[in-house]
């Protein structure tokens, strides 16, 4: 069998179905990943066991069940067409496939698979721009330990974080731009997903850059090489700038907040109470931490965060859709993952 290369999409992934039993199978496997609590082992498992899965699968299915569609998860319905639109570019020349870090289709299950087919190169690209240890780090721990567990080890390379690569932003913005241009919003608010300021603080071995400074995110400094919250006001800016908008016509936040920790802000919700008190009566929202619509866009921020800004005064909350399947994301993927150095000269 002639060998072939892969690109290996990785999402975080999704319960099986929007029920209390899928969704408690689902947050065991998530909750008790290190990187997402990090707490030791036997606190992590107490919190979990007695807080926790005993009463959160029952909110979170309800939730789901708002999303849901008659086709199933659309977190797993978009990553599948975006492979299979990915399969369609590249004929024959590279296998695509998709793997999730919680639940299904399993990392281990795609890379044995792929071994299996004659597919012993893979590129590995994150479905996330930003390199936070409870995602880009989790995917990519899990990922080399299920390669490292079959007999011949694949060769593994990994796509760069594309926080601000110039064809990431480019498809926000062309799946952005028609969208503003119809609402004619009086602000764009830019929601990134949160993670607690300790793990902000981890990454910065200086102890005294992040979260230290009102400017932190911006001041030059090593400290910016691995910080979340850095990279995601540079995917801001970027997008601002490809959107061609001023400084007072967009704002950051941070949503979907887990315990009592402080986590990085200002918080998603606490901005959409307050923004219609400040005079923005139409607002849209895009969430570029996420590639693909899934529970806390269509849930957290379709739902909720809609009603909470109307009842707050303001007038209209229009929601852009991720990137999905987006023929300008599936071009910056290609793009993207071109830069690597098995799928160099292969990709159209």
């Amino acid at each position: 069998m002639s060998e072939r290369p892969a690109l290996l999409l990785l999402g975080l992934g999704t319960p099986e179905a929007p029920r209390a039993r899928e969704v408690r199978r689902y947050l065991a496997e998530f909750l008790d990943d290190p990187r997402v609590i990090d707490l030791p082992a036997w606190r992590r498992r107490l919190l979990l066991n007695t807080i926790i899965l005993p009463f959160r699968p029952r909110r979170s299915a309800a939730a789901y069940r708002a999303i849901w569609t008659e086709e199933g998860s659309p977190l797993l319905l978009h990553g599948l067409a975006l492979r299979d639109r990915l399969r369609e570019a590249l004929g024959e020349r590279v296998a695509v496939e998709l793997a999730m870090r919680y639940g299904k289709p399993a990392i281990a299950e795609v890379l044995d698979r792929l071994q299996a087919e004659g597919s012993d190169r893979v590129v590995a690209f994150p479905l996330f721009a930003h390199t936070a240890s409870s995602s880009w780090g989790s995917a990519l721990e899990h990922l080399y330990a299920c390669a490292g567990r079959l007999p011949c080890p694949p060769q593994l390379e990994v796509v760069a974080p594309y926080y601000a690569h110039p064809a990431y932003i480019g498809a926000l913005a062309a799946v952005a731009g028609p969208v503003l241009e119809r609402a004619q919003p009086d602000k764009l608010l830019m929601s990134f997903h949160g993670v607690p300021e300790r793990h902000v603080r981890f990454t910065d071995r200086s102890g005294a850059h992040c979260l230290r400074r009102e400017d932190c995110c911006v001041a030059p400094g090593p400290a910016l090489r691995h910080c979340y919250r850095a990279q995601c006001f540079a995917t801001a800016r970027a997008l601002a700038a490809a959107l061609g908008l001023e400084p007072g016509g967009y704002e950051v936040a941070f949503q979907s907040r887990l315990g009592r920790a402080r986590w990085i802000g200002p918080a998603t919700d606490a901005r959409l109470r307050a923004l219609p008190g400040e005079g923005v009566r139409r607002l849209a929202v895009v969430e570029p931490s996420f590639t693909a619509d899934c529970l806390e866009t269509l849930e957290e921020i379709g739902l909720r965060g809609r009603e909470d800004f109307l009842a707050g005064g303001g007038e209209e909350l229009t929601l852009v859709p991720c990137l999905n399947s987006d023929p300008a994301w599936v071009r910056a993927v290609l793009a993207i993952a071109a830069e690597t150095g098995a799928l160099r000269g292969l990709l159209p």
